[in-house]
C-alpha cells in the first residue's frame, strides 16, 4: 500500500484520521498463568487506522489474544498510513514499539537498517507450506524473513463482460496482454467504447504499481543480481513500449497519465472504459447501484500473461514485524503469530482476505457476492512481483516515475527515457 486509494478491500468502510499518533487504551487482563511468557509483559504495537482491519477489529483481536495470554498486555497505537513509515523510523532508536505494521516496500530499508527482528528460524514448516507464497515478499529481505504477512494484496485485472460481448470478443482473449491489446482494438473499432483501457499512470507511486505488473509480465526486472538497474532493457523496455503504443493508438484513455486508482475506479464504474487494473475495492463499488452504471458487468481475473507466460500482480501486501529493539521479542512474536494466524483471520474476512491457502476453502469465502473476487485473489496471490527492494526506495521510485512520465507524457523514446532513469537510479543506490 502507498495511499488510501490503493488499499485492497472487500468493502470500503474507511476510518479516516489525522496523521498524528493516537494511542489507544490497553487491552489488558489479569496476570495469571504463563500464557507462553515468563511473567507479566506489556507490549506496544503500532497499527494503521484507516483501511483493511478497523480499529474495532484490531481491538477485538487483541482482546482474544489477551484471553489466551493473560500475562501479556498489549497497548495499541493507531496512525494514518501516511504517518506509519516515519513513526516506525523515528521511534526505532528508543525502542518504543515491540510490534509494527509494515508495507511491502519497506523491508529493505527497515531490515537493512537493523530495525526489525530476523524471525526466519521461528517459522514452522507447516506455515511455509500453507502461506500464499506471493505474500512472503512483503516481509522478506535478502532471503530472510522479518515478520509475517498479515494483509495480502495485489492489483487485480478487471474487464467488462457486457462490453466484450457487444464487441464480439471472447473472454479468453483476456488471458494474455497481446489478447488484451487486440480486444481493445476491436472494442474501439466497433465503437463500444472510445478508450477501452484506463490506467493509474499519474506521476505517483500508482504508476510504479501498473508498470511493475507489466514489467513482470514481459519478463523484466527492476534490478539485476548485482543490484544495478535492469528495467531499461528487456521486459522493462518492452513494457513501456507497450504502454506508449496503447496511448498512440487511442486505446488507453489519454487522461490515464493524470489518474490515480480511485480515478480509474470512477471511469470504470461509469462505463467509460472496459479494462483496468485496480485493487479489490473496485469490484464491490462496481456492484453498488448508488454509484455504478455497470452493476453485474465487471469481472475480476488474474493478471494477463506476457510472451513468456508470466502474469504477476504487483505486491501490495502488508505484514507484522517484531522490532529489533523489543525487550520482549518472544511475547511480541506470539502476538504476531496470533494476529496473522488463520483462525484469527477467518473471523474478519469481510475486511481482509487471509494469507493462508487453506483458508480459501472456508464457506465464508467460497460463497456469496464476493466469491468471484476471492477466487481471483487466491489464484493471483501465488504470483506477485515486488517493487525494487532497496534501502533508498522512495528516491528510486521517484526516478522511475520521472522516466516513465518522460515517455508517456513528454514523448521521449522509451529506450532513452528508461536509460536516463536507470543511470539516475544507479547513482541513488550507489551514492
Amino acid at each position: 500500500m502507498h495511499s488510501i486509494s490503493r488499499r485492497r478491500l472487500l468493502s470500503l468502510p474507511l476510518v479516516l484520521g489525522a496523521a498524528a499518533a493516537l494511542p489507544g487504551c490497553a487491552v489488558s487482563g489479569p496476570s495469571r498463568g504463563s500464557g507462553g511468557s515468563s511473567g507479566p509483559v506489556t507490549l506496544n504495537a503500532l497499527f494503521m487506522k484507516q483501511a483493511s482491519y478497523s480499529e474495532d477489529d484490531i481491538r477485538g483481536m487483541l482482546a482474544a489474544f489477551q484471553k489466551a495470554h493473560p500475562d501479556i498486555t498489549v497497548q495499541p497505537t493507531f496512525v494514518a498510513y501516511e504517518a506509519l513509515h516515519d513513526k516506525i523510523v523515528i521511534s526505532a532508536p528508543a525502542g518504543t514499539y515491540d510490534v509494527v505494521l509494515i508495507d511491502c516496500i519497506w523491508p529493505a530499508e527497515l531490515a537493512g537498517k537493523n530495525m526489525l527482528l530476523d524471525v526466519t528460524d521461528r517459522y514452522q514448516q507447516a506455515w511455509l507450506d500453507d502461506i500464499l507464497p506471493g505474500t512472503l515478499g512483503s516481509i522478506t529481505y535478502k532471503d530472510r524473513r522479518y515478520g509475517m504477512p498479515w494483509i495480502p494484496g495485489g492489483k487485480i485485472f478487471f474487464y467488462n463482460t457486457r462490453m466484450l460481448k457487444d464487441a464480439g470478443v471472447d473472454e479468453t482473449a483476456m488471458s494474455t496482454w497481446d489478447g488484451v491489446l487486440e480486444a481493445a482494438r476491436t472494442l474501439k473499432a466497433k465503437k463500444v467504447v472510445e478508450h477501452p483501457l484506463v490506467w493509474s499512470w499519474a506521476h505517483a507511486e500508482a504508476m510504479i504499481c501498473d508498470y511493475a505488473q507489466l514489467l513482470g509480465a514481459f519478463g523484466g526486472r527492476f534490478l539485476d543480481d548485482a543490484g544495478k538497474a535492469a528495467f531499461h532493457q528487456g521486459g522493462g523496455l518492452q513494457a513501456l513500449e507497450w504502454m506508449r503504443r496503447t496511448l498512440d493508438e487511442g486505446l488507453s484513455a489519454p487522461s490515464s497519465t493524470k489518474l490515480l486508482e480511485d480515478d480509474v475506479k470512477k471511469v470504470v464504474v461509469q462505463g467509460d472504459a472496459a479494462i483496468a487494473l485496480n485493487w479489490d475495492y473496485m469490484y464491490s463499488e462496481s456492484n453498488d447501484p448508488k454509484q455504478s452504471k455497470i452493476v453485474g458487468e465487471l469481472k475480476p481475473a488474474v493478471s494477463p500473461k506476457g510472451p513468456g507466460g508470466q502474469g504477476p500482480a504487483v505486491d501490495g501486501s502488508m505484514g507484522l514485524s517484531v522490532t529489533a529493539t523489543s525487550k520482549h521479542p518472544d511475547a511480541a512474536w506470539q502476538l504476531v503469530a496470533f494476529l496473522c494466524g488463520k483462525d484469527n483471520q477467518l473471523q474478519y474476512v469481510e475486511r481482509s482476505l487471509p494469507v493462508w491457502n487453506s483458508a480459501y476453502e472456508d464457506p465464508k469465502l467460497t460463497s456469496g457476492a464476493q466469491a468471484p473476487l476471492v477466487a481471483a485473489d487466491k489464484a493471483q496471490y501465488g504470483s506477485l512481483i515486488e517493487r525494487p527492494q532497496v534501502v533508498q526506495y522512495n528516491a528510486v521510485s521517484q526516478e522511475i516515475q520521472a522516466g516513465l512520465q518522460s515517455c508517456l507524457v513528454g514523448g521521449t523514446p522509451a529506450a532513452q527515457a528508461l536509460s536516463d532513469a536507470a543511470a539516475k537510479v544507479d547513482r541513488v543506490i550507489g551514492g
